[in-house]
């Protein structure tokens, strides 16, 4: 069996230094807060080069506590893609505000920034660009969009860290970026996790505040909070992960070269990453027809593929609301129906690539006889 992420084999490679890591933890007993939390918050930041990086519970917690922090509510909107984890919109719905959405572009499927102008109204306060499999939303318009119109950016980074567009890393570009350090993410911790990065001293502060009960100093509850800090054992486990990260990168981009090479010949469509930007494959997302029935092929055969995402977010139940219906994103709504992510680690060998293509070659050919 081929599986979709090999968490183990990553964590034998640095069972020592991880295993040291939370022993120190568990001795030093400072659980909550301890410093293993800001060493890797300032680690964090310095490899963006911001100025500041806040840990925070999740991924999730980021968005909806970024949001919160530039002061978006009720009756204010914000722009983003139908094609993400329900948490993006989210982010805007925990504070009142409307998700907003515009279509993907068929390329790269991120933002199709030629979208956001017609999705814009009096009451957009922010765009939330989404770097979705790894590969970076185009941020030089989306941020001439922004300044144009004065409006907020929250870069959505869960799945892309160290990815770039025109040279720049992905999280700098806006306001605020939010990160995921969910276990199977580029750079994941051992449960639930995540953090924003800002260069901005007094929004720094806002989301240090408001992830902290609201304190601004302990039982000075200037704000109504949430209890959303980084685990101290977590940030023991980020920090030794975060020097592999650089690696980890390489290998996930030399890994999708692998997989186009051995997929080309197929009636495939295959990831393609735009020419001003360089991607970091959290995620080796391929198109193909009768996804569901190759996906039941795959796994017959001992290949754990996976759907990110089977249903695009305008089409959830919770965003009836929203007065969307099925075809005012075709292009989401097609990689929802096409869309399929193959097995895809840092570790994974070629023989396992060459083994997954074969697989899913026979399938493809079966369907398609020469």
């Amino acid at each position: 069996m081929i599986p979709f992420v090999d968490l183990k084999i990553q964590y034998d490679t640095i069972r020592s230094e991880i295993n040291q890591a939370i022993q120190a933890t568990i001795d030093s007993s400072a659980f909550i807060q301890g410093p293993a939390v800001s060493e890797f918050e300032q680690r964090f930041a310095a490899l963006h080069g911001v100025g500041h990086a806040v840990g925070m519970g999740s991924g999730t917690d980021a968005l909806h506590l970024a949001v919160r922090a530039l002061d978006i509510g009720p009756g204010d909107e914000i722009v983003t893609v139908p094609n993400t984890w329900i948490s993006t919109a989210f982010a805007g719905s925990y504070v009142g505000a409307r998700p907003v959405l515009v279509d993907i572009a068929p390329d790269t499927c991120q933002m199709d920034a030629d979208k956001i102008i017609q999705a814009l109204t009096p009451r957009t306060r922010a765009i939330i660009p989404v770097h979705m499999f790894g590969h970076p939303a185009p941020m030089g318009r989306i941020m001439e969009i922004a300044r144009a119109h004065e409006l907020h950016v929250i870069e959505d980074v869960a799945q892309s860290p160290l990815a770039e567009s025109d040279g720049q890393i992905v999280g700098t570009f806006g306001d605020i970026g939010c990160y995921s350090f969910y276990p199977s993410k580029n750079l994941g911790c051992f449960g639930d996790g995540g953090a924003a990065i800002t260069n901005n001293d007094a929004i720094a502060q806002r989301l240090r505040t408001l992830s902290d009960y609201g304190q601004s100093g302990k039982f000075n509850h200037q704000h109504v909070g949430y209890n959303s800090r980084l685990d101290t054992l977590q940030a023991a486990v980020l920090l030794v992960k975060l020097q592999y990260l650089h690696k980890w990168t390489e290998k996930r981009r030399m890994l999708a070269e692998t997989y186009r090479r051995c997929l080309k010949h197929l009636a495939i469509k295959l990831p393609t990453e735009a020419q001003n930007a360089r991607a970091v494959y959290h995620l080796f997302v391929i198109q193909v027809e009768n996804r569901d029935q190759c996906l039941a092929h795959l796994h017959h055969n001992g290949i754990m593929a996976q759907v990110h995402y089977p249903r695009s977010v305008h089409l959830q139940p919770c965003y009836k609301q929203l007065g969307y219906r099925k075809g005012d994103f075709p292009v989401s709504e097609n990689l929802a129906e096409t869309g399929l992510s193959l097995p895809f680690f840092p570790d994974m060998t070629d023989d396992q690539v060459a083994e997954v293509a074969d697989v899913l070659g026979q399938f493809i050919n079966d369907r398609n006889p020469s």
